[in-house]
This record gives structure tokens, sequence and C-alpha cells, in this order.
């Protein structure tokens, strides 16, 4: 099994259960003490911002805050440099403990040993 999960989110409110899932598995997986790496790109980019995850609504499903606050508490969640740049979003803008990284920075991260990635 990888000892460390990279998870690309490319859905937000666009993809309701695609979104969920992404953050799901990656709320389970830093619970199950599996390094995680969760990136922001695409319509989740709005996530990296303070309340924008709170709007989001999915019946049956984890509320977004909370899996996002267990994320950031033991994984990383990184938004996309050029995502958050055509949204205007800046390293002010976003949720304490997100940074902003382009494809070199993921790119490294997702092929590195023992590392599993997943795309949403």
């Amino acid at each position: 099994m990888a000892k460390k999960l990279v998870i690309k989110v490319t859905a937000g409110a666009d993809a309701p259960e695609r979104c969920s899932q992404a953050f799901t598995v990656a709320a389970v997986a830093v619970a199950s003490g599996v390094e995680v790496s969760l990136w922001l790109t695409g319509e989740s980019s709005w996530f990296a911002l303070p309340g924008r995850a709170a709007e989001f609504e999915l019946p049956h499903a984890a509320p977004l805050p909370d899996l996002i606050d267990s994320i950031l508490a033991a994984g990383r969640v990184t938004l996309c440099t050029q995502c958050a740049a055509r949204r205007e979003i800046t390293e002010a803008d976003v949720l304490d403990g997100v940074r902003i990284a382009g494809a070199q920075v993921f790119v490294q991260e997702a092929m590195s040993e023992d590392t599993q990635a997943l795309v949403y």
C-alpha cells in the first residue's frame, strides 16, 4: 500500500458528488494515518477561501468544512498557482494552512516513492 496519497480535485459545486468524494477520500486517508496532499484545481479552487466550503451542500455527505479542517490538521492542502491567478486569489486570501504551488510541485509529489495519485 502506498504510504503517501496525492489527490487532485478538479470539481467543485459544478460536480458535487465527485467533489465530495475527493474530500472524503482525503479525510479518511488522513484519519487512517496516510500522508495526504490534497490539490485544489479548477472549480474546487474556491474552497481555499474562508467560508466557501460552508456554501457547499450535498445530501448524505459529510460537511465540506469538517473534511477540510481534518485534512488541514494532519495533511497538506495546495491551491494550484494558475487556478488561483485565474480567480484572482492570493496567499493573503486563502485559509490558514493552504499553500499556493504549481505543476512542478504537483509532479514532484505525485512521482515520489511509495505515492499513489488520484484525480477527481
